[in-house]
């Protein structure tokens, strides 16, 4: 084993310079997660009813993003699966883990995944389907589904990976829809016009015929973090997957339906969509954070489910942020803009995409680094921003500052954005009862914001030192034998920016002085 826990094996590259040898399963990967202490198990019976999301709750509520880990509770009450959650997206240095990369690789590893998918590798059997539960036998209460918001989610629900299919084109599609479980064999699916999998549904519908689906629970890591990302309309995430950990992804055919499912999941439900009856979905605790309104849905009937001999049951903590979901949908979703705006629109200054991790992508705020070369290049790639994915805001900041780091934005915000020239606000639709910034009737809205510098304007110098000076001082901290710490790479990339920045200015178009030498 490597640094972190990572096999050395899984630095090297393929032919197409994709990283090699991601985890087999989830058992593989919760070894590197202990390895790294970024996972505890809990040994106490614990409730699902509300023990288990109001402890998971306490990981995000609680502690930093940089102290997070995931849970794996042994001994669930009325159950024989233990229940895991935070595995992915307990932080964004768990996330990385789930990659088999480090946090400052993320972006390097998704464009080379996006740019270059490793199809599927079908396998005659697996380890998913070791047991296998028929139609007339299948009680969903088997599964120890976790009530995520206790006292207020009226039924539970499982929010994992769902497969679904393109009845004309044949393409799969894997992404992460809340499916709320409705009775012992019907299961509702949060999905809307305008979305993959009810798009594909209706390729069906539109023939009067059922639409295959499947509920595959506790994949490798690769596949849920393909699954919780906006990948664009049809890609098949399972070679993104692929991409992601440097090999095939493993699929065998389901037991009930023509659909190719991870062959090492810990879990699959199998069923079928009716073409046209839909069922209520009750309020269920949203990502945005607040409690979502009834609505129907699409649903399906359970015919099958399999799993393994002693399956471990994986479950999203979501609902009020920071959770698990938002972590998972910011770095993918930030991944998917970065891609997007370097090889859809050519923006080949964009260096870097951040989301918040609050939202993580519908209704979110991104921020967008890069060099502008033109008067209003800034500003047009916020609004690209903004038709790639339906952010609330868009902020545009040069290469100066880490865009991570919450205190170095505000810092920009409150010194380089004017509010009456560098803020655009504009009316566009937002999702109905997510949103509570506006009512029933009326629209929602955008916000691009211009935080670089603009060319022509006339700035101070910082009042930093220089780097000479800084680092002529961390020497004497050393030898002073004061605490030990770690040079922030942001203090490093802003001295550096605003040195070139002065180096190539121009005389009138800054305010400074020629700085002394030292003494």
């Amino acid at each position: 084993m490597g640094q972190n826990g990572i096999k050395e094996k899984r630095e090297n590259v393929n032919s197409k310079g994709v990283p090699r040898m991601g985890y087999k399963d989830m058992r593989e990967y919760i070894k590197v997660l202990e390895a790294n202490r970024k996972l505890y198990r809990v040994t106490r019976t614990v409730d699902k009813s509300w023990e288990i999301s109001c402890m998971a709750r306490w990981v995000y509520q609680g502690f930093s993003e940089e102290r997070r880990f995931a849970l794996l509770f042994e001994d669930v009450k009325d159950s024989f699966m233990p229940v895991a959650t935070g595995l992915i997206g307990a932080s964004r240095e768990v996330y990385a883990l789930a990659i088999g990369t480090t946090p400052d690789r993320i972006h390097d590893i998704w464009l080379r995944a996006l740019s270059n998918p490793i199809a599927p590798k079908v396998v005659p059997s697996g380890p998913v389907q070791e047991v296998v539960i028929p139609k007339d036998q299948i009680d969903l209460t088997y599964l120890p589904v976790p009530i995520w918001t206790p006292t207020k989610d009226r039924k539970t629900c499982i929010t994992n990976c769902v497969i679904t299919r393109d009845g004309d084109s044949g393409v799969q599609n894997i992404a992460t829809y809340r499916c709320q479980i409705q009775s012992k064999n019907k299961i509702t699916v949060n999905t809307a016009p305008g979305r993959q999998a009810y798009q594909n549904f209706q390729t069906y519908a539109s023939k009067g015929a059922p639409a295959p689906v499947a509920l595959a629970i506790g994949c490798d890591p690769s596949v849920h973090v393909a699954a919780t990302a906006a990948v664009p309309r049809g890609v098949d995430e399972i070679g993104i997957a692929g991409a992601l950990k440097g090999e095939p992804v493993e699929v065998v055919r389901g037991k009930t339906v023509d659909l190719f499912v991870p062959a090492h999941a810990e879990v699959v439900v199998e069923g079928f969509v009716h073409p046209t009856e839909r069922m209520m979905e009750e309020s269920f605790g949203e990502f945005a954070g607040y409690m979502g309104p009834e609505a129907e849905k699409v649903f399906f009937e359970v015919t099958a489910i399999t799993h393994r001999r002693n399956p471990i049951y994986y479950g999203y903590s979501s609902q009020y942020p920071p959770s698990e979901s938002t972590t998972l949908q910011g770095n993918g979703n930030e991944c998917i803009i970065h891609w997007q705006l370097a090889t859809r629109f050519g923006e080949k200054t964009v260096a870097d995409v951040a989301m918040d991790q609050t939202h993580g992508g519908q209704m979110g705020h991104a921020i967008v680094q890069m060099t502008p070369l033109y008067p209003g290049h800034a500003r047009k790639v916020g609004h690209l921003t903004a038709e790639i994915m339906k952010v609330k805001v868009v902020t545009v900041v040069d290469e100066s500052i880490d865009i991570r780091h919450r205190q170095s934005l505000d810092m920009i915000w409150n010194s380089l954005v004017n509010p009456a020239e560098d803020v655009e606000i504009f009316k566009s639709p937002s999702p109905r009862g997510m949103d509570p910034s506006r009512d029933s009737q009326g629209m929602g809205g955008r916000m691009i914001i211009d935080a670089t510098h603009k060319s022509g304007h006339t700035y101070p110098d910082v009042s930093l030192p220089p780097k000479e000076c800084l680092w002529k001082a961390y020497e004497s901290w050393q030898a002073a034998g004061l605490p030990a710490f770690k040079i922030p790479d942001r203090v490093e990339r802003a001295l550096d920016w605003h040195e070139k920045r002065m180096e190539r200015s121009v005389d009138g178009q800054f305010m400074g002085m020629e700085p002394r030498p030292l003494s």
